[in-house]
């Protein structure tokens, strides 16, 4: 492929199938996966596939992710070697690749509090920007204060909070072609022994309440107005359900788990299955929060 020879510098595997990063385990080949080292690394590669009209995508830590069986053509970008977390005074600065968890440690270290609510969100930095990502009533938006953004014509901008057009699961990242490469968090200083006392009790909460010991894409569906998303697949009898390898998770409805070798067709088919059952019972919409990208198998 051109692209390797174009960039010699840069970690890329050809034709790599995807289920060996995504969270589900599910998910066909890309054409190409790429892993840079730093701002440069990315804009040379965003610049390439600009010139030579190669699509591209960046896939963050794949956690709230589905690829679809059929892969991905063009390239994918993933920032898993951009790591690096700094902290000034009360502001942390975080590379996209930086895992959110990781980062919230970090702010624990330091005594700063206001990232409790994140400590067991298994995203990175990049990828919680994109989302707002929330946990346990707190939200990215809560703490964000900028980020520098690569855009697809090659320009590097930095955008503020009010930039961002925060909202539930939301931010203007989605909205065009754009990389999250740094962002940066404002916190308060607090007490080191409550900050530790409240990551806890939300990481005790979430191994209780969650289905950390399958693989799973995360929380599935966005919360509907008035509604609980467990409750509601509960209600229609639906949680402990198998689909294929799939399953509607017996420890939280709100899950879907790989329990026997799912295909990323049995969890995108068994979330149809979810929101047509949802919609005739309580005509209620459940809109997806876990991103599902690529294409259908041949």
């Amino acid at each position: 492929m051109e692209l390797t020879k174009a960039l010699p510098n840069l970690k890329i595997l050809l034709d790599e199938p995807l289920m060996n990063y995504t969270f589900t385990k599910t998910g066909g080949p890309v054409d190409a996966l790429a892993f840079p080292k730093d701002n440069d690394d990315v804009k040379a590669l965003v610049d390439y596939c600009r010139e030579q009209a190669i699509p591209w995508i960046v896939l963050g830590n794949a956690s709230n992710l589905i690829v679809r069986d059929g892969g991905i053509r063009g390239v994918v970008i993933m920032l898993t070697e951009m790591t690096t977390i700094r902290v000034e005074e009360n502001v942390i600065t975080a590379q996209a690749g930086a895992k959110l968890i990781d980062t919230t440690y970090v702010a624990l270290d330091h005594s700063l509090t206001g990232f409790e609510f994140a400590c067991g969100i298994p995203g990175s930095i990049g990828g919680a920007v994109f989302m707002n990502a929330g946990a346990y009533d707190g939200q990215l938006q809560d703490v964000f204060e900028s980020a520098d953004i690569l855009l697809a014509d090659g320009t590097i901008e930095t955008w503020s909070n009010s930039d961002m057009h925060f909202a539930y699961r939301h931010s203007t990242v989605q909205e065009q072609p754009a990389i999250v490469l740094t962002a940066r968090f404002k916190l308060m200083a607090g007490d080191t022994v409550q900050i530790e006392k409240r990551m806890k009790e939300l990481t005790e909460l979430r191994q209780l309440k969650q289905p950390l010991e399958y693989p799973s894409c995360g929380s599935v569906f966005k919360r509907p107005v008035g509604h609980f998303t467990g409750k509601l697949i509960q209600d229609a009898d639906l949680q402990g359900l198998v689909w294929g390898g799939a399953q509607i998770s017996e420890k939280h409805a709100g899950f879907i788990v790989n329990i026997n070798n799912a295909t990323a067709t049995d969890y995108i088919e068994l979330i149809a299955h979810i929101q047509k059952t949802i919609k005739e019972k309580f005509d209620v919409t459940l809109e997806t929060e876990v991103r599902i990208i690529g294409e259908e198998p041949k």
